[in-house]
């Protein structure tokens, strides 16, 4: 058993995504070895990205600056009739790199799944219709003439959040597509290469 000051912290490490109690210790014991110099230059960014990052309220992307939406829902030059509703931001960061994608953006959050805690899918909820609200107040979506694209990750989780999203949508009769070929089912979308993406955004249906 390790002393509960290491195993306190790989705990903490096993909650962030993808991270299990092996990679998790290995993080802990490479913090053991590097200077103090270091792990004060790690708390102090750990502070920053705290103090500084904040989220758009039009699209829920991570953002750092005093305006009050991102530089995506900022731009002017953006088409606000295209909507890429995504699971998460490195999600939008894969799509933004292709530079195939000229619309704007939401982040869903996350997935739905049996799973979940019924706090997180209030807060899926809220997200949901907030987006819907903002579809309503955008002239560029009046008469049906909008598109909003669920470019959901292909796992069973993201099939089951792309069939609610559907169903919350459908009463605002607009376009609605999915991403098209290329994305094996079960992958990621934030490790899909950038020529995959593009194909993928360019057959959507």
């Amino acid at each position: 058993m390790y002393p509960p000051s290491i195993q306190k912290l790989i705990d903490l490490f096993s909650k962030f995504p993808t991270v299990g109690p092996k990679t998790a210790s290995r993080f802990v014991f490479h913090l053991i070895k590097i200077p103090k110099e270091k792990i004060e230059e790690l708390t102090a960014a750990i502070e920053e990205l705290k103090s500084k990052i904040k989220l758009c309220p039009l699209c829920f992307n991570s953002f750092e600056g005093e305006e009050e939406h991102c530089p995506i829902c900022s731009d002017k030059t953006r088409d606000k009739s295209l909507i890429c509703l995504v699971e998460k931001e490195v999600d939008l960061e894969a799509i933004e790199k292709t530079r195939k994608f000229k619309g704007l953006y939401f982040v869903l959050g996350g997935t739905i799944s049996g799973f979940e805690k019924e706090k997180e899918k209030e807060k899926m909820e809220e997200r949901v219709n907030k987006l819907i609200e903002r579809i309503k107040g955008e002239p560029a979506f009046a008469k049906a003439s909008g598109e909003v694209i669920l470019a959901i990750n292909p796992t069973t989780e993201g099939q089951n959040t792309t069939l609610w999203l559907q169903r919350k949508l459908k009463s605002l009769e607009i376009k609605i597509t999915q991403l098209g070929q290329g994305l094996p089912k079960g992958g990621e979308l934030e490790y899909a290469d950038e020529e995959t993406l593009s194909s993928a955004l360019e057959s959507r249906r």
